[in-house]
């Protein structure tokens, strides 16, 4: 299975990001062999407005079907949902324990945002 994750880092030790649109980089892994890929997401870490939208644009692109994050509000959880990306809420750790926690089952696909607008 292919997942992006928020990531404060470049490589797989580095924490889990808890912001989704404003996050530092998103690591597309396959969960399997946990190859990645970093993308950098600098260009929306300081936007004012539509980050999250504009994010979740940047991973669809990439074939993921699950997105990790501490943290994700309405719009960006909706222009996930409607690319069928699958939004897990919640992660903490190293990018590396949030991905062995969610291929062991232990992190739950969210059916909401758990914040309001901007973060």
């Amino acid at each position: 299975m292919k997942i992006a994750v928020t990531s404060k880092g470049t490589d797989l030790d580095a924490e889990v990001d808890p912001r989704f649109g404003r996050a530092a980089y998103f690591l597309v892994i396959n969960t399997e062999t946990l190859a990645f890929e970093v993308l950098d997401n600098a260009e929306n870490v300081n936007a004012l407005k539509g980050a999250g939208i504009q994010s979740a644009k940047m991973i669809s692109g990439k074939g993921v079907q699950a997105l990790l994050t501490g943290y994700c509000g309405p719009n960006a959880f909706k222009t996930l949902e409607s690319v069928k990306i699958k939004v897990v809420n919640d992660a903490t750790g190293t990018i590396r324990e949030a991905v062995k926690s969610f291929t062991d089952g232990k992190l739950n696909i969210s059916d909401k945002a758990n914040v309001e607008g901007q973060w």
